[in-house]
């Protein structure tokens, strides 16, 4: 059940993010009348549910989890992921220092999660 929490929160913040920057739209507040008017385009909105959802299930993980564990882990997911889709999605380019900076990422992922040596 935590992985599928995990996972559930990376696609939601990974998809928040993709359609909010594809709906270009990051929304108007305007008070006319007394009334309180919020706008934003299609898109840009179900990114901002895709957003929320993943804020509530982050809320839920950081009960679930260490948070010491649980934020650094799933902060540098996001951003791998989010460079992945964004080549994909938007076509952006790759650097040399984005792939070695995904890199880093990664490697500090995987030594985060080595057993420690109990002496």
């Amino acid at each position: 059940m935590k992985i599928v929490l995990v996972c559930a929160y990376l696609f939601m913040t990974v998809a928040g993010l993709i359609l909010m920057k594809y709906g270009k739209n990051p929304g108007s507040i305007k008070v006319e009348n007394g009334n309180i008017n919020f706008g934003v385009s299609f898109i840009s909105g179900i990114g901002l549910v895709c957003y929320i959802i993943s804020f509530l299930l982050f809320t839920r993980l950081v009960i679930m989890f260490d948070l010491s564990y649980i934020f650094p882990i799933c902060t540098g997911i996001v951003q791998i992921l989010s460079l992945i889709a964004s080549k994909f999605v938007f076509n952006e380019n790759l650097t040399a220092l984005s792939i070695v900076g995904a890199s880093l990422i990664i490697i500090g992922i995987v030594v985060m999660n080595i057993p420690k040596v109990q002496a």
